[in-house]
């Protein structure tokens, strides 16, 4: 992702963005976001209660020679800035799913994670014409360009003609 493409804008903020407004070809930078060394002790105790995620000690003898965050740890940061930055309250309905999840590198406390956005493919829902279905390819880069996780996501979206009916 250049620099120029981060400066991208919706042509609606995000508390009004409707299907109509996620234009395929278009790429966004969402943010960024820090890795925390306890959010991942924390995370991994609860979650994914593997010793390369819950003890330092062990990790730096491990596989990856440190701590790392679990892969749903790195999709929930993604969350985190893909919810409030892509996604909006007014018309974003529901997600059938995702495709091609990929943890490609290890995550590590201290990374500072990019958020990257790529809208592959719009349509119209052909059963229910109130809303289309955006497809949406992710990639989340760490601080030195690697991609460490990258996902397709697709999400149900009210259309904004219908929504100024109602």
């Amino acid at each position: 992702m250049t620099a120029a493409s981060s400066e991208l804008r919706f042509t609606h903020p995000d508390r009004q963005r409707f299907f109509e407004d996620y234009q395929p070809d278009s790429k966004y930078v969402l943010g960024s976001v820090e890795v925390n060394e306890q959010e991942v002790l924390e995370f991994a105790k609860r979650y994914d209660p593997q010793s390369i995620h819950t003890t330092p000690e062990f990790a730096e003898n491990g596989p990856f020679e440190g701590l790392i965050a679990s892969g749903w740890h790195t999709a929930g940061l993604m969350m985190s800035l893909y919810a409030p930055h892509y996604l909006s309250d007014v018309s974003s309905l529901a997600s059938p799913g995702m495709d091609e999840l990929r943890w490609l590198a290890p995550v590590r406390p201290g990374d500072v994670l990019d958020v990257n956005v790529h809208i592959v493919s719009t349509r119209r829902s052909s059963t229910k014409p109130d809303r289309g279905v955006v497809n949406t390819d992710i990639t989340v880069v760490n601080q030195q360009g690697i991609v460490v996780m990258s996902m397709r996501a697709v999400n149900m979206i009210l259309c904004r003609e219908t929504a100024v009916l109602q």
